[in-house]
């Protein structure tokens, strides 16, 4: 008889898969409110990671962390009427605490651009002042009809940068190395996601802003994922709170403003587009565990030896788990292991012991060998960086493979149906056909320049639309 499959096969059912590969590598499970999740250690492991190489970049792009209460009143959100009209159908509001109704309603933080500005208008006085750059790490809500674990939530994590500058040309620079600089390097480099930097039509710009920058990943079964914005705000905010500075020359001028965020959302992209049938495949400098050593046996021997292998390891720089759990039997941890995708796995048992060898399997190449226990430590980091570099190229061959350069809407249409994304001349769909597309279910990503750039403008020459049916 055959042995049923550990995960729902991908292209079996994509959905399915993702949500059995979730439960099974014990990443998440849904929370008690519909629409929301509750994160397992090992899937917060995978943020903590993600936090911990995103807040060395955003730091480096000179912003400082801070904290915004989780509660906003409701009149805040109704000063910049295009954020209030964007966000409306997802706000959560409290009428009533301590057993009283409120004075005034207070919204639950869907993102913080408003009580962020009200502050700013505090603290902004001198063109000394500025730039302001400010960053928080925290959780909101936004009330999710169609609800999947990372993808779609009620409640997320999040950081959230916002910004004050003098000029609109610094606003435009910063929101641009955010986009580059943090953002994009760490996808590609560490996320090992190769996605398409862009910018993003007026139809589809985050609300209030005047410019959005997109950073887009296919996933394993064709759709894109955004996997993280910077926008340029304009003075919109700053109007509406009349967030001022006494420049140079002694007049009273509005900032230019920029806010930027990626969230828990990058969780379920690194398992839509590394996740194969065996489970996750964590990129070896994202992975909070890059290697689990295993007891085979719980002779003494083995687990002394198991242990002295992960100090050596350990010493070399890696991040190591012991797995000594010898009373679980050892094909359920190799298997587990493998749905968690822990990029290298070094396996001892008695015979191991005696040659003084252990077994090395590798998640991302795959197969297994046997090689001397001292050479370990100079060999493994190597390999995992080999690894590193296996899933962004094939990030990057996969995109490539399935995106047509077409030259009408419906050739869009078409190369969409076939399961990947499309490109054509922006001035040839414009957004009459963006509407239409929208009609199908299928949306303008973003706008690219031909040779792969972020356009200035919209209607820069030779800018390409990148369309695709997205989560």
């Amino acid at each position: 008889m055959t042995k049923a499959p550990v995960l729902t096969p991908r292209a079996e059912d994509f959905p399915r898969w993702y949500q059995d590969l979730i439960n099974k590598a014990e990443l998440a499970d849904n929370g008690p409110v519909r629409g929301t999740m509750v994160i397992r250690p090992y899937g917060y492991g995978l943020w903590e990671r993600t936090q911990s190489e995103m807040d060395v970049r955003i730091k480096a792009a000179g912003a400082e962390n801070a904290y915004f209460p989780l509660f906003i009143p409701q009149s805040y959100l109704t000063r910049e009427a295009e954020h209030v009209e964007g966000f409306a159908p997802e706000l959560a509001v409290v009428t009533r605490g301590g057993g009283k109704e409120l004075e005034e309603p207070v919204v639950v933080r869907p993102t913080s651009e408003t009580i962020v500005n009200e502050y700013f208008a505090k603290w902004i006085r001198s063109h000394r002042d500025l730039p302001l750059l400010i960053n928080q790490w925290a959780n909101v809500v936004r009330w999710e009809m169609r609800p999947r674990v990372f993808l779609r939530t009620s409640e997320f994590l999040w950081q959230e940068g916002h910004t004050a500058h003098a000029t609109r040309e610094e606003a435009r620079d910063y929101a641009a190395r955010i986009h580059r600089d943090v953002y994009a390097d760490f996808m590609v480099n560490v996320l090992a996601i190769d996605v398409v930097a862009g910018r993003k039509t007026p139809r589809e710009r985050f609300a209030g802003a005047v410019n959005t920058l997109t950073l887009e990943g296919m996933m394993g079964d064709g759709k894109a994922l955004q996997l993280g914005t910077s926008h340029e705000l304009g003075q919109n905010f700053a109007r509406a709170f009349d967030t001022r500075y006494l420049s140079r020359e002694g007049t009273r001028e509005l900032v230019w403003q920029t806010s930027w965020g990626v969230s828990t959302r990058m969780i379920g992209g690194l398992i839509m587009a590394h996740g194969d049938d065996n489970g996750l495949r964590v990129p070896p400098r994202l992975a909070p565990i890059q290697v689990v050593v295993l007891a085979v046996k719980g002779e003494e021997g083995v687990l002394r030896r198991v242990r002295e292998v992960a100090d050596a390891l350990i010493a070399a720089g890696l991040r190591v788990r012991v797995d000594d759990r010898t009373d679980t039997p050892f094909g359920r941890r190799a298997v587990d292991w493998e749905l968690k995708g822990v990029p290298a796995r070094v396996e001892i048992g008695p015979r191991d012991l005696e040659r003084d060898t252990a077994v090395l399997v590798r998640r991302v190449a795959g197969g297994k060998e046997t090689v001397a226990v001292n050479d370990l430590a100079a060999l493994l980091p190597g390999l995992l960086e080999d690894d590193q570099e296996r899933l962004l190229r094939s990030s990057r061959e996969y995109r490539e493979s399935r995106t047509a350069d077409v030259a009408t809407a419906t050739e869009a249409l078409e190369a969409v149906a076939a399961g990947g994304w499309a490109r054509l001349p922006w001035s040839d769909l414009g957004s009459e056909g963006e509407a239409a597309l929208a009609a199908e279910g299928v949306t303008v990503r973003c706008l690219v320049g031909p040779d792969g750039s972020v356009p200035v403008a919209d209607d820069a020459p030779g800018t390409l639309a990148v369309v695709a049916r997205a989560y």
